[in-house]
Order: C-alpha cells, then structure tokens, then sequence
C-alpha cells in the first residue's frame, strides 16, 4: 500500500528541511551542552532519566508497536521505558517539568519558528488537542527558539493555534536531553509518554497527528 507523503511535500524537500532543522538545532544543542545551562548542563548529565516504576507490561508495549504504523510509522518503541528529567516553562513563565501532567499520557513536540516540518505539523496537533484533549490526555508542544517569544507568539497567532498552550524552552535544554538520551536527532521530536511520566516511544520527523493511525497510536500508550 501506497502511504500518502506527509503534507504533499516531495520527499527530496521533506529530507532537506529536516536535515536543515535537524541541524541548526544540534548547533544550538551543543552550545548550550557546553554552557551547562538548561536540562543539558553536564553536571546533571547523570541524572537526565530514570526507569525506576516503568515497567511497562508486554502486551501494552506490542499494543504500541502495532499501532505505530501508516501516518506514525516513524514513532519507535523506546527498548527500556524511562523518565525523562525535562523542564520548560509556560506562558507566563512559571517552571513545569513532566511530573506536572502525572496521570495523563502526554504527546512531547518540540518545534521551532526556523524549522519547516514543525511548523506545517503544528495545525494537526492543535487539532488532535482540540478533538482529543481532556483529563487522561494533552498535546504539550514546547517552542526551543533562542531568545524572546515573540517569533513563536506570532506564529502561533498568525496560524491560529487555539488549543495548544505555549510552553516555551529558549535554552534548548529540553532538545539536549533528548539528544543526549539518543532520542532527538533533530527537529520536529516527537515522545510518547504515559500517566505514570514513562516515555514509551520517540519519532523523528513530522506526521499528520491528527489522522486516525496517530489517535489509534495514542489509545494504544492510554
């Protein structure tokens, strides 16, 4: 069977604007690894995870697997289920870490204003957010521009983004985790976690979140 291509882009441009963002966004990863700021500082670099209490039972992790096909073929089981020590801030800049939305299973986008696949994806998720959306479930998409919010406020404006709360990470310490966790190699990243704050699976690339293979995806992790 032949896969629709993701947002009608030819796959020689899909590839290119990934590598371009993947790249800007390692660049930015390593400067601030080097700095020690953010979730990335190498003084906690010991500390970035944990699988104590993820043992996830095997029927859920092959109910996953199954389910990661068509439109989220990309998203990739994590071997060993952990938790990840992620922090970021919300729009009126209080701090939240991931043991915020404990009791909920959690769909983890980063994105930037620079990088194209983000910005074309941002729609679906706002959708599956607004569809799916509720106590048990949350689309949380963290913006990683350096510097003020202003590019990522009007983006999010201007493409009318209504139901996905902007939380913001301007270190990219949320980014250099995840690389360094082999989980990020560039942008859009995408982690799958569940109501306990274990992160299930991982995807690399865009997808159209809200196409009935992601909300099969996501009931399968709930």
């Amino acid at each position: 069977m032949t896969l629709k291509k993701p947002f009608g882009l030819p796959p020689v441009l899909l590839v290119a604007a990934a590598l371009v963002a993947g790249g800007l966004a390692g660049f930015a990863a390593v400067y601030v690894m080097g700095m020690g700021s953010g979730n990335g500082g190498t003084t906690a670099a010991a500390a970035t995870s944990s699988t104590d209490g993820c043992d996830i039972p095997a029927a859920k992790k092959t109910a996953i697997l199954q389910a990661a096909k068509g439109q989220v073929a990309a998203m990739s089981p994590i071997e060993e289920p952990r938790r990840l020590n992620l922090s970021f801030k919300d729009g009126a800049g209080k701090d939240k870490t991931l043991a915020d939305f404990a009791g909920k299973t959690v769909l983890l986008n980063l994105w930037a204003t620079w990088c194209y696949p983000c910005r074309e994806e941002m729609p679906a998720l706002d959708r599956l957010q607004n569809e799916a959306g509720s106590d048990q479930f949350e689309v949380v998409t963290v913006n990683i521009d350096t510097g003020s919010d202003e590019k990522p406020r009007k983006f999010l404006q201007d493409t009318n983004i209504l139901h996905l709360a902007p939380y913001r990470d301007s270190s990219m310490g949320v980014f250099n985790t995840m690389k360094k966790e082999g989980l990020a190699l560039g942008l859009p990243v995408t982690l799958l976690i569940d109501a306990k704050g274990c992160a299930l699976g991982s995807m690399n690339g865009p997808a159209h979140w809200d196409s009935p293979d992601a909300k099969a995806l996501i009931q399968a992790a709930m």
